[in-house]
């Protein structure tokens, strides 16, 4: 059995990648290298963090911090942020289309959005967004939801 916060990874992965590969664009999770210029443009989802909000009786309230990044490079005369964003507009939209996202979480919140831009062999740029999905489980079991 996985846990709930497993399964909710599984579905943000599952939520953006039609659209970002529609775009033209490779879905990563949590990739152990660098993203090569010939897989961008990319998106890239990372868990960062997963708190307890709040416990009551046999039920605990969790917080589960992900960031999404959007990877793009530059291809002329497309400016790299141009192309990074229209992909994090996308996963954006496609992420937030399904709050609960199919019953897994109480809901998804926007937390923030960074810039990077970097002279890399090519201009890249990254938009990462962080976004806090609230979810609940049984005090006992993390594989069941709360």
């Amino acid at each position: 059995m996985t846990s709930i916060r497993e399964q909710i990874l599984l579905a943000v992965m599952a939520a953006v990648r039609p659209t970002a590969e529609g775009l033209g664009a490779t879905v990563h999770r949590s990739p152990t290298v660098a993203i090569s210029r010939e897989q961008c443009p990319a998106l890239v989802v990372f868990p960062e963090s997963d708190a307890i909000t709040e416990r009551a009786n046999d039920r605990v309230t969790r917080e589960l911090t992900v960031r999404i990044v959007a990877l793009a490079r530059a291809v002329p005369p497309v400016a790299p942020e141009t192309e990074a964003d229209r992909l994090l507009t996308a996963a954006h939209a496609a992420l937030m289309a399904d709050l609960n996202l199919g019953g897994l979480a109480l809901g998804i919140r926007e937390q923030e959005c960074e810039w990077e831009v970097e002279d890399a062999d090519a201009v890249a740029a990254a938009i990462p967004a962080r976004y806090a999905i609230t979810y609940r489980t049984l005090a006992r079991d993390i594989s069941s939801p709360g």
